[in-house]
């Protein structure tokens, strides 16, 4: 498994992985954003033993115009705020507007998060990254920078694509159905 030190860099997906994802939806406000359980105390922990920590989320409900950026980033600042109070960190977090149609697109699977996340900090390596996620485009993300992978498997509707691309070669180093089991096989 992974011995989880301060060389380590921790990227996470949002939805899914942090908060519950609304099916068909977007989180739009902070009253629709809703912890998953564990993940505070998972993210304090995870926060303690990595070098730094970072959340990559692909958010097209601006793009779709449901929000603006600005409510997206009180929801971010909110959720910050209470990861702190639980003991834990985000050092930044990098969000994607795009529509998945938009060319060029800043979407996961594409690595323009984890890039812009080296070039502000510059210890980061990605051979020595996790990406927590909970689907195939997060895994790819992963796959394509050379991180560990950790699949979250939570979406019934993704697996059967998530196992197809496993049989194409699609690297996944481990498997959790909580980011708290992850942080539990991990650290405790």
């Amino acid at each position: 498994m992974l011995a989880l030190d301060k060389s380590w860099t921790l990227f996470l997906d949002r939805d899914g992985v942090i908060n519950r994802r609304l099916p068909g939806g977007y989180v739009c406000k902070w009253e629709e954003f809703h912890w998953l359980p564990g993940v505070l105390e998972a993210i304090a922990g995870l926060t303690q033993n990595a070098g730094r920590a970072f959340v990559v989320t692909n958010q097209q409900g601006i793009g779709k115009g449901l929000m603006t950026e600005k409510n997206l980033e009180q929801i971010h600042a909110r959720m910050r705020k209470e990861i702190t109070a639980a003991g834990g960190r985000i050092d930044a977090v990098y969000y994607c507007p795009d529509l998945s149609s938009a060319v060029p697109n800043c979407r996961k699977p594409q690595p323009a998060m984890a890039l812009r996340a080296r070039d502000e900090f510059p210890e980061v390596d990605f051979q020595r990254s996790v990406m927590v996620g909970d689907s195939l485009s997060d895994m790819q993300f992963g796959q394509a920078l050379g991180m560990f992978n950790v699949l979250i498997a939570t979406k019934a509707e993704e697996m059967e694509f998530i196992r197809k691309a496993q049989d194409r070669g699609l690297k996944i180093d481990a498997q959790f159905d909580s980011l708290y089991n992850f942080y539990a096989s991990v650290l405790l």
